[in-house]
C-alpha cells in the first residue's frame, strides 16, 4: 500500500474534520502537503513522517498530532522528560549504569538545541511537547532531519549521572528496535512503557493527618472499574467530611470526565474548611484537566495546585478520534470539539453534555513547584506528609 493512501486519508478526514485547522491558511496548509505528497512519492517513510507531524502541528492543539510510534524504529534507549530535563528510563544491560542520568547531549550538539530544532514538529503546548518530543532523540530518521545525525557512524548520547559524573553511549544505528516498545501513545513518564493502570484507585491513609488518593486514568474500556473506584473515593471523601485530602492525578492522560462528576461533587459538597491538595504534572491531560478545572472553580482558594504544568491549557479542541494509517503504520489523532474553561465559552461544536459543566476558571496557577517521577513511591510519601501538615494548618 502506497504512503500517499495515507496522506489522502488526512486531507479527506482529518482536515475537514478537525475544527482546530479553520485558522490556518489554505496556501500554509497546501505547502505542507504538498512536501508530505513528494516524501509519498518518493517512498522516503521517515521524512514523510515528519512531514505529516509538521502539517498535523499547524494549530498548535495538542490533541491534533501524529503518532508515530508504531510506524517507526528506534534505538534502544528509553527517554522521558521528568521536571526539566530529559532523563534516561530504560538501556540495554551494556548501558544500564547510565539509567537515570539526564542527557546532556547527542553527537556533541545540546539537548537544548535539539528541542528547539524539534518544536515545530511537535503539537500543543511546550509543555505537551517535553511530553512527546523524547521520541525523537532515538529516532534515527528524525535525528537525520533535525541535523543531529549525518547517517552511518554511531550516535553518542552523552549522559550526566545523577552523581554528577559524564559518561557518553555509543549506540549502532543498526540496532533499532520498534518504537511501540519504549515509547507508548499515551505517554506517562515512567520507567516501564508498557505501565497501565491496574486500578483506578489507590488510597494511603495518613490517618487524622489526611489521606492521599491516586487517580491514575479517567479512561477504562470496561466502564465499570473507573466508576466502582469514583464510588469509593466518593464514599471515602463523604464519611470523613473535613479531612484534609491529596489526590494525585500525575500521569493521568485522561478519558471521560463526566464519570468523575461523583467524586467532584462530594468533594465539593464536604465541609467548607476542607482543604484539597492536588498533585499535577506535564503528564496529566485531557479530562484530568478538565477534574481540575471544576475542582478549581468549586473549591476556589481551598484547592492547592501542586506540581508543574500540565500537558495542555485550558482552551483546546478535543473529542474527535483516531485514523490509523494503514500504509505507514502510524496513527492520527485529531479533534472535533471545542473546549474553553478559561473564559467558559462554547461553540457549536462543543458537545451538549460538556458545554452544560463548562465553567471559566481564567487560569490554573500552580501554588507550589514540585517535580518527582510518579512511580517514586518513598518520594511521594514524605512529600505527602509534608503537603497535609501544611493543609491542616
Amino acid at each position: 500500500m502506497a504512503l500517499i493512501q495515507d496522506l489522502e486519508s488526512i486531507v479527506t478526514t482529518v482536515l475537514p474534520t478537525d475544527p482546530s485547522f479553520r485558522s490556518i491558511g489554505r496556501e500554509l496548509l497546501d505547502l505542507h502537503i504538498a512536501k508530505a505528497r513528494n516524501h509519498a512519492v518518493a517512498n522516503a517513510k521517515d521524512d514523510f513522517l515528519l512531514s505529516l507531524m509538521r502539517l498535523l502541528s499547524l494549530p498548535g492543539n495538542g490533541h491534533t498530532r501524529l503518532i508515530p510510534n508504531g510506524a517507526i524504529s528506534v534505538l534502544p534507549l528509553r527517554f522521558a522528560t521528568i521536571g526539566t530535563t530529559v532523563r534516561l528510563l530504560s538501556a540495554p544491560p551494556d548501558h544500564a549504569t547510565a539509567i537515570g542520568g539526564e542527557l546532556i547531549s547527542i553527537n556533541g550538539i545540546p539537548t537544548g538545541e535539539i528541542e528547539t530544532r524539534a518544536a515545530s514538529l511537535l503539537a500543543g503546548t511546550p509543555s505537551r511537547k517535553r511530553v512527546i518530543g523524547p521520541i525523537l532523540f532515538v529516532w534515527p530518521g528524525a535525528l537525520r532531519v533535525l541535523g543531529v545525525w549525518s547517517g552511518g557512524d554511531a550516535i553518542d548520547y552523552t549522559i550526566r549521572s545523577t552523581a554528577g559524573r559524564i559518561s557518553t553511549l555509543h549506540l549502532d544505528p543498526a540496532n533499532q528496535i520498534p518504537g511501540a516498545m519504549l515509547y507508548p501513545r499515551s505517554e506517562h513518564g515512567k520507567a516501564d512503557a508498557s505501565w497501565s493502570p491496574t486500578n483506578f484507585l489507590t488510597i494511603r491513609d495518613f490517618g487524622k493527618t489526611g489521606c492521599l488518593l491516586v487517580l491514575p486514568s479517567f479512561f477504562d474500556p470496561g466502564e465499570t472499574a473507573l466508576a466502582n473506584a469514583i464510588s469509593t473515593a466518593k464514599d471515602l471523601v463523604n464519611s470523613r467530611p473535613g479531612l484534609p485530602l491529596i489526590l494525585d492525578l500525575r500521569g493521568n492522560t485522561g478519558g471521560d470526565f463526566l464519570r468523575t462528576m461523583p467524586l467532584i461533587d462530594a468533594l465539593s459538597e464536604g465541609a467548607q474548611d476542607r482543604r484539597v491538595a492536588l498533585l499535577v504534572d506535564k503528564f496529566t491531560f485531557s479530562a484530568a484537566i478538565v477534574f481540575v478545572a471544576i475542582l478549581k472553580h468549586r473549591l476556589g482558594k481551598r484547592l492547592v495546585l501542586i506540581g508543574e504544568e500540565m500537558g495542555d491549557g485550558l482552551t483546546f479542541f478535543a473529542e474527535g478520534g483516531t485514523l490509523d494509517l494503514p500504509a505507514s503504520g502510524a496513527a492520527v489523532r485529531y479533534s472535533s470539539a471545542f473546549h474553553d474553561w478559561a473564559g467558559g465559552q462554547i461553540d457549536a461544536t462543543t458537545p451538549p453534555e460538556i458545554a452544560a459543566r463548562l465553567v471559566p476558571v481564567g487560569s490554573l496557577t500552580l501554588d507550589r513547584h514540585w517535580a518527582a517521577p510518579s512511580d517514586d513511591a518513598e518520594t511521594l510519601e514524605r512529600f505527602c506528609r509534608v503537603i497535609l501538615e501544611d493543609l491542616a494548618r
